[in-house]
């Protein structure tokens, strides 16, 4: 391929909900324009962007992959996005990247939840759009609802600049409305006609609302449409592309990928409406050193700026750093700094990468999207820059991981080669996080959704020969006592020889929640030395550690070393390490030992119509609602729940909700068990 110029580039990102057809309009967009000479199908699994095993296996994209294509002499890196919500941060880092979002939308489904997020995402990128309603082909497909929804729940400038030529099996073609011509496709080719009878009274409506619109955006404009002067063709192109490009314009276009019908004209609306990268200015960052504000245009001429975007570990080739350059060219053979690690880095090859398919090239200009192997110390959200004149760009914010897993490798002995493993994976994909939870004595892996970590799974067998398996991480109950109490331990042991000897009486009584421990020396006279004193204490704290009623941690309670005895030959610090514990666990068992749980402070926000059942659930998982305030259409719910009813919320509130409801949800403190449910912990505690 070619190098393209900064302002012959369009990066675009293709963005909707799960089985809405973007994979399958990538793959029609690089047949249309002579990348691929044959269309692959999803259902066939062999299309370009989906190669994964995972997304063949499934037949859903998993992961973004590049699709770069040639249209009219422009060079346009379109970007497959998964559609499912447990891959969303694959969405958030390149939507970080691209100038402009192709947003799909289901002509039998409408708009649908993911798309409603994405949309939102694009939002807060402040990105123009372009809207395609796919497969008008198939049964039950309606241009118009789909079209009314969209108004409906984006509430933006949703304009349509074509509408459809039949419907269902009949779809054959668009009318354009911005040159009032019909598009007729046959035998997989199109054909410039005049516009269908049936089909004029509509297109005039659609056509005086689109010339509406347009106006209202430019006063001069404006002033003419309103004096019945009429706007010329390039008023109308001209308004279109300035108001798109402000965002307050979302041009829609319909055809079906599945057919190829209508992606000719797309691929016209994306070099015409969308921005190339020398449209957009500058991009800012800070000074490594300074943090001073600092700023780069989007021009070869400036010096070398890139973001890394995507980390991904190849089998054969190692890893691969996918990154956007904004400024100067990156050149092959060459070094590079990243002021996010304050390393240099060596660039020995770059290439062009479409879907797994790479092709090398030497250079990439300001604008331009490529992959580079082998870098030892970048990671995704890391800047790489001129050394001379360093920038550092904002990182990636991706979403905090909602569900929490214990793994442990299958075969024993696999416990160091599945934690690096899962490193690795960690690196390509940050919604994942791993740690090692001591208290609990587990490995925990916590992701955006089930099939994430599922996929987490099939990934460690595939790429590493790890087998693992995924099980409910324990929750780390607590102990504590009702009521003060004192007990006597005394160790006492003869083999003949010199003995074993330590008395000691400890007293225990409650603390308030969260007070932690208190160790108190009452200790006069001598009756105990000193000496052995420390010996006690640490007898009762590994005490406390194993707890009394289901072997969990005591905690929230004071102990007093109150008196004792000792043996001037016999005693020593293991007797009275050994007689501490046996003190300390007879005053607990008579001290009215309770169970203690995590609880969780959640903050959940849903639809209002969803409002009422989110409650009533929460209600039933033991929660306490605390308030509910108004944001926007939503409502934000606070509540206090615990973590073992709660710990896989993420797969329930996306059910009860339809997907639309998301949460935070963080430790707040710990509360005494209720009597049937502690029992039962109590049983299963002592089963185990």
């Amino acid at each position: 391929m070619k190098k393209y110029p900064t302002e012959e580039i369009r990066n675009v990102e293709i963005v909707a909900h799960g089985g809405a057809g973007k994979t399958s309009l990538a793959e029609a967009a690089l047949f249309a324009t002579g990348a691929i000479k044959r269309l692959g199908r999803v259902e066939d699994g062999n299309t370009t962007t989906d190669y994964d095993p995972d997304e063949v296996k499934r037949k859903i994209s998993i992961s973004t992959a590049l699709a770069p294509c040639e249209w009219g002499n422009q060079k346009i890196n379109l970007i497959d996005a998964p559609g499912y919500a447990d891959f969303i941060g694959e969405v958030i880092e390149t939507l970080r990247v691209v100038d402009a979002a192709l947003v799909v939308v289901d002509a039998v489904a409408g708009v649908e939840v993911q798309t409603e997020r994405v949309w939102h995402y694009a939002d807060e990128y402040k990105l123009p759009r372009l809207a395609f309603i796919n497969k008008m082909d198939k049964e039950n497909a309606d241009f118009h609802r789909t079209l009314n929804m969209m108004k409906e729940v984006f509430d933006a400038g949703v304009v349509p600049i074509q509408i459809p030529i039949g419907k269902e099996e009949s779809f054959q073609g668009v009318v354009d409305l911005v040159r009032m011509k019909a598009l007729v496709y046959k035998d997989g080719k199109f054909g410039e006609e005049d516009i269908p009878a049936e089909l004029e009274i509509e297109a005039n409506t659609y056509r005086e609302k689109l010339v509406e619109g347009i106006a209202e955006l430019n006063d001069e404009l404006l002033e003419k449409y309103l004096e019945g002067e009429g706007l010329t063709q390039k008023d109308i192109e001209d308004g279109l592309k300035s108001g798109a490009l402000a965002g307050k314009i979302v041009p829609v276009l319909c055809g079906s990928a599945f057919k190829n019908i209508g992606i000719q004209p797309l691929l016209d609306a994306i070099v015409n409406l969308l921005p190339s990268p020398a449209e957009l200015g500058e991009i800012k960052g800070v000074h490594p050193k300074t943090k001073e504000e600092t700023t780069r245009k989007p021009t070869e001429k400036e010096p070398l700026s890139a973001f890394v975007f995507k980390t991904l570990t190849d089998p054969y080739v190692g890893k691969l750093s996918y990154l956007r350059v904004y400024s100067g060219t990156l050149k092959a053979d060459s070094s590079i700094y990243n002021p996010s690690r304050g390393k240099k880095e060596k660039i020995a090859h770059i290439f062009y990468m479409r879907g797994k398919n790479q092709e090398e090239t030497k250079e990439v200009p300001a604008g331009d999207i490529a992959v580079v192997p082998k870098l030892t110390e970048t990671n995704t959200g890391d800047t790489l820059c001129d050394e001379g004149k360093p920038i550092l760009f904002e990182p990636i914010k991706f979403p905090q991981p909602l569900i929490s897993v214990a793994i442990e490798p299958k075969t024993k002995g696999d416990e160091e080669k599945l934690s690096t493993s899962i490193a690795k994976l960690t690196e390509e994909d940050p919604t994942l996080s791993m740690r090692r939870d001591h208290e609990i004595k587990q490995t925990i892996v916590s992701g955006i959704g089930d099939m994430h970590l599922d996929i987490l799974v099939d990934r460690l067998h595939r790429k590493f020969g790890v087998g693992a398996v995924l099980s409910a991480p324990k929750v780390p109950y607590r102990e504590t006592i009702r009521s003060p109490a004192k007990a006597q331990g005394k160790y006492k042991k003869q083999t003949g020889g010199r003995g074993q000897y330590g008395d000691a009486w400890i007293e225990v009584e409650p603390l308030e929640r969260g007070a932690g421990y208190e160790f108190v020396d009452k200790i006069f006279g001598g009756a105990i030395p000193k000496g052995f004193i420390p010996a006690v204490e640490k007898g009762v704290k590994e005490a406390m550690e194993s707890g009394v009623l289901a072997g969990y941690p005591m905690v929230d309670m004071k102990v007093t070393l109150c008196d004792g005895s000792y043996h001037p030959v016999d005693s020593s610090e293991i007797a009275f390490k050994i007689a501490g514990s046996l003190a300390f666990k007879k005053a607990t068992t008579e001290g009215n030992p309770i169970l203690l749980e995590p609880i969780m402070k959640m903050e959940v926000v849903v639809p209002e119509e969803y409002m009422g059942d989110v409650m009533g659930d929460l209600s039933g998982k033991r929660g306490k609602i605390l308030g509910m305030e108004a944001r926007g259409r939503h409502q934000l719910i606070s509540a206090l729940a615990p973590l073992a009813e709660v710990s896989r919320y993420a797969t329930e509130l996306r059910s009860i909700t339809h997907g639309r409801g998301s949460y935070s949800m963080e430790f707040f403190h710990y509360e005494e068990v209720p009597g049937d449910i502690a029992q039962k912990i109590i049983e299963a505690a002592k089963k185990e």
